[in-house]
């Protein structure tokens, strides 16, 4: 009893820097934001009780409903790409040939790249590369990359793409690995070919990599800050604009802090809604074995 109990003590030792650091970080900011989104508070005067007023107008400002429509837009699209990416990826190097290992290392190493300094790589691929081969090869759409909606959209979604999709394919190493190889044998025994093997014996049993991978994917695609900052700048006007930018603007561009928090509280609340949606719905699809 006395070791049980000496056991728990140092269990919750270790644990209570972690806890009083959460606590700070994020649960007592969380909780004033939710009290500031009801008030006038400008970052500046006294903040003074307005109830829901902000809320309601967060529901009319079109340029924040824009901004949560093109991210959505951007999430869905970079969550099916980047995990397809990975899982194929990870398909590749897990097949019995030499250099796998390097293979794996340059595929990861974009993800290593910070997010600020990667727009920036990019801005300079599409300005300056693209710019040069498209007036070489006399394709108009490349010279001027960044300068649209459509292109800034396909540019955000090329560079997210080829940072994550390495640090995706690591999770869906991981789970490919411990696939037992007699259960792919004996598909092979039975006549199942390699397309057979992956979709009825592969497939299910990397389920868990699906929810883990997708919920990394989905919340970081929505989350998503630095990359839109040094690539787009949310231009042209405004309209490649996503929501973290939006927020930020708001606060720190127009100094109307409550204003910017009661965004931010519904933005929490929606990705909180859609990333335990998916998680949910994807544990349902799981297969133990």
């Amino acid at each position: 009893m006395k070791k049980i109990k000496s056991k728990n003590l140092f269990f919750y030792l270790f644990i209570l820097p972690c806890v009083v650091s959460l606590t700070m970080v994020v649960v007592i900011p969380l909780i004033y934001g939710v009290y500031y989104s009801f008030t006038s508070w400008n970052g500046i005067t006294t903040p003074s009780f307005i109830g829901l007023g902000n809320y309601i107008k967060v529901f009319s400002d079109k340029e924040f409903l824009n901004s949560l429509w093109f991210t959505t837009k951007f999430a869905v699209l970079s969550v099916i790409i980047i995990n397809f990416l990975g899982l194929s990826l990870a398909l590749l190097v897990t097949q019995e040939f030499k250099g796998t290992n390097l293979l794996r290392t340059i595929f990861f190493m974009p993800n290593l790249i910070g997010g600020l300094i990667l727009g920036f790589i990019w801005q300079f691929i599409f300005i300056e590369v693209f710019y040069g081969v498209g007036e070489k090869i006399g394709f108009e759409f490349l010279k001027a990359w960044l300068s649209t909606t459509k292109t800034g959209f396909w540019g955000l979604i090329i560079l997210t793409s080829w940072q994550m999709a390495g640090y995706i394919m690591i999770i869906y190493i991981a789970y490919l690995e411990t696939v037992p190889k007699d259960l792919l044998e004996a598909a092979e025994i039975d006549g199942a070919n390699s397309w057979q093997k992956f979709r009825n014996v592969t497939f299910p049993l990397v389920a868990p990599a699906f929810t883990v991978s997708m919920f990394l994917t989905l919340s970081n695609s929505f989350k998503l800050y630095d990359q839109n900052l040094s690539l787009t700048n949310g231009g042209p006007y405004n309209s490649t604009q996503m929501v973290a930018m939006n927020i930020y603007n708001t606060a720190f561009a127009e100094n109307k802090m409550a204003y910017a928090q009661s965004k931010a509280i519904v933005f929490f609340i929606i990705i909180t809604v859609i990333s335990l949606t998916q998680v949910w719905y994807n544990r349902r699809k799981e297969v133990d074995y």
